[in-house]
């Protein structure tokens, strides 16, 4: 509390004591009472007003300086109260009661809340798992009648499983912890399963798929997870493949004492930079998005989401009309310490 701001809410009270002190003293003197009853009783009024002033404000100032303080320190500040002493005054056991109906309230609502959230989120996962029955049937047609569909047909079934995949793991994302399993996994196996799920678009658009990798190298991970990332990275660098003869793909990994390096390079439109520091913004479609394809903004979001989850670093280097490049930082030993 600041006293400015006290003595300013209090100054009705302030004029009050003038005016009962004049009035005081306009009865001291009709009465012709002694100069030294007069003057000793207005220094006691006035201590007695200080008293009824300032005693108030120290009492509240204290509880409320506690209260704003807890706030400032606590991640979430709605859990304020179990941090409170009871206080001695009035108004304050009255803002206090306020302050339980309220909270009481607000964990009825978020209670609410989540339960609505966990149905739906358990009805988008239900409803992922029934559209996939039908799209793995009409690939599994397309594979066994390729002179009755052609590779545009192929794409959009590929585009379409892709958008179900995405929607399946952003509704999985938020609660990753019970979904993912950590464990040495092979970067060769994954990056292979990534180039054939995406080899019709690869060869629709003639890119490259370059994998530089001499051995098999081993990084602590999910597999099913890191494999959706990449996933998002290469369609990312199909859809803004650049119009030229030799368009690629180049994946490389780079191993170092205490962290392996895996880094996704293509050559196609770049990125501009005034978008470089937003791409992993949810929804955020740029530049790029908006001239060249539709997009969800979607895709990075979710892998940078799913990153952070699984204790990897991911970033971006790009420049415009030249190249893309993404580095997936995964630390050794102890996969979820803070990769710098």
């Amino acid at each position: 509390m600041k006293l400015g701001k006290y003595l300013k809410d209090n100054i009705w009270l302030s004029l009050l004591f003038i005016l009962t002190l004049g009035i005081s003293w306009l009865i001291f003197l009709a009465f012709k009472c002694p100069k030294e009853v007069i003057i000793s009783l207005t220094i006691i009024l006035i201590i007695f007003f200080c008293l009824a002033l300032f005693i108030p404000f120290i009492r509240k100032n204290k509880f409320y300086t506690e209260l704003l303080a807890n706030i400032d320190a606590l991640d979430k500040s709605y859990l304020v109260l179990e941090t409170l002493v009871s206080p001695d005054f009035y108004e304050g056991e009255l803002l206090c009661q306020a302050l339980y109906a309220i909270n009481k309230s607000m964990n009825e609502n978020v209670k609410l809340i989540t339960k609505q959230f966990k149905d739906f989120q358990e009805y988008i996962e239900m409803w992922v798992h029934e559209v996939k029955i039908p799209l793995a049937t009409l690939e599994l047609i397309s594979n066994n009648h390729q002179d009755k569909f052609d590779n545009k047909t192929k794409l959009q079934l590929k585009k379409l499983e892709d958008y179900v995949n995405q929607v399946l793991y952003y509704a999985r994302c938020k609660n990753a912890e019970k979904d993912y399993l950590i464990k040495e996994t092979n970067l060769a196996k994954i990056i292979k399963n990534v180039g054939v799920k995406n080899m019709v678009l690869l060869l629709e658009k003639k890119i490259d798929y370059k994998v530089l990798l001499k051995k098999d190298i081993y990084v602590l991970t999910d597999a099913k997870w890191l494999e959706f990332i990449l996933e998002q990275i290469i369609n990312n660098s199909i859809k803004y493949k650049r119009k030229i003869k030799n368009a690629y793909i180049k994946i490389e990994v780079k191993e170092e004492i205490d962290k392996t390096i895996l880094m996704i390079e293509d050559n196609g439109i770049g990125i501009k930079e005034a978008d470089l520091k937003q791409v992993f913004t949810k929804s955020f479609t740029g530049q790029n998005g908006r001239d060249i394809e539709k997009s969800t903004g979607m895709g990075l979001y979710i892998a940078k989401s799913m990153c952070q989850k699984l204790g990897h670093k991911i970033a971006i280097q790009s420049v415009w009309g030249e190249y893309t490049k993404v580095f997936i930082t995964f630390a050794k030993d102890k996969f979820y310490e803070v990769v710098k």
